[in-house]
């Protein structure tokens, strides 16, 4: 009895340990039994057991998931070719669905390639190229030719209502399907023109902001006009200002020097006869004045006086 004690220990430990298995974090499990899922998928992070040789334990992501996608060439509803590179985040809903929809995650990659392909195809398609290089509704700039016949409005759609709608779509299709997979986002992560749309792109956004620039630049020359017109108007008030204020303050200086003349040649007209004749002398008479004068001349009254 003894000699199989050891072999009988080893077998139990054996079917003990295959009857055990540990669901981590982040993590979910369901049991197959004969390849068919049997009970609820195990969600919480624990022991669980299972019958040992009869039932396996397929371990599936609780986390979410990429999904990146190939760039395509797609054509808009404006007839322009543009490249998308889409990609999304995914998780699985409910693992026994899942495993009975899809039965791994390469599978389930390849499907969402064919869903959310498609539902960015279709969406793409029924967009101008100016909606899906929008990303958000802000109103931009406009420019109106002068005879109002054209508008070129930079303000119409928005990549985000887009983005929206694609991640509307995917998730119908997916609740139609009913897979156990749920889509938590979908995004743009790259657009880009053909070599050919791209020149023709980029010629038109050039002479359109160039068109914007000019009609900016004329209403800054306008403004500039306006602002130097009344700059030269205050300065013109400015300077009728000051001109008839100096010219009070000289009427003034001359009352003012008057009346002290007036007193000078009341106290001492000798002087005040004296002192005119000096600063007449000083305004006449320089280093190459020449005057022929008699010697009785009142002109020389004080240079003839001793």
């Amino acid at each position: 009895m003894k000699r199989y004690s050891l072999p009988l220990l080893i077998v139990f430990i054996i079917l003990l340990g295959n009857s055990l298995f540990i669901v981590k974090e982040g993590e979910q499990a369901i049991v197959i039994q004969f390849g068919k899922p049997i009970g609820q998928p195990s969600t919480d992070a624990g022991l669980y057991f299972k019958i040992p040789l009869i039932q396996n334990v397929i371990i599936f992501d609780k986390k979410i998931l990429e999904w990146d996608g190939a760039s395509s060439e797609i054509p808009t509803k404006d007839n322009k070719y543009i490249y998308i590179d889409a990609y999304a985040r995914w998780k699985i809903s409910d693992a026994l669905i899942f495993y009975k929809s899809a039965k791994n995650e390469m599978m389930a990659q390849s499907r969402l390639d064919d869903i959310i392909d498609g539902a960015v195809r279709d969406e793409i398609s029924n967009r101008i190229m100016s909606e899906i290089i929008r990303s958000s509704n802000r109103k931009m700039a406009t420019y109106e030719s002068e005879n109002n016949s054209e508008k070129i409005d930079y303000g119409s759609g928005a990549r985000l209502e887009i983005i929206d709608r694609i991640l509307n779509n995917v998730k119908d299709k997916l609740a139609e399907l009913d897979m156990g997979i749920e889509i938590v986002d979908v995004r743009l992560k790259r657009i880009q023109y053909n070599e050919q749309v791209q020149s023709k792109l980029f010629n038109r956004m050039i002479s359109e902001q160039n068109m914007i620039a000019e009609k900016y630049r004329a209403q800054g020359q306008g403004k500039k006009q306006e602002i130097l017109g009344m700059q030269e108007k205050k300065e013109k008030e400015i300077l009728s200002e000051a001109y008839v204020e100096s010219q009070t303050i000289m009427g003034k200086a001359d009352a003012e020097a008057v009346k002290i003349y007036a007193d000078s040649y009341s106290k001492s007209p000798e002087f005040y006869n004296f002192n005119k004749t000096l600063e007449s002398y000083k305004e006449s008479i320089d280093s190459s004045t020449q005057i022929i004068l008699s010697t009785d001349n009142k002109y020389l009254k004080y240079l003839n006086s001793k």
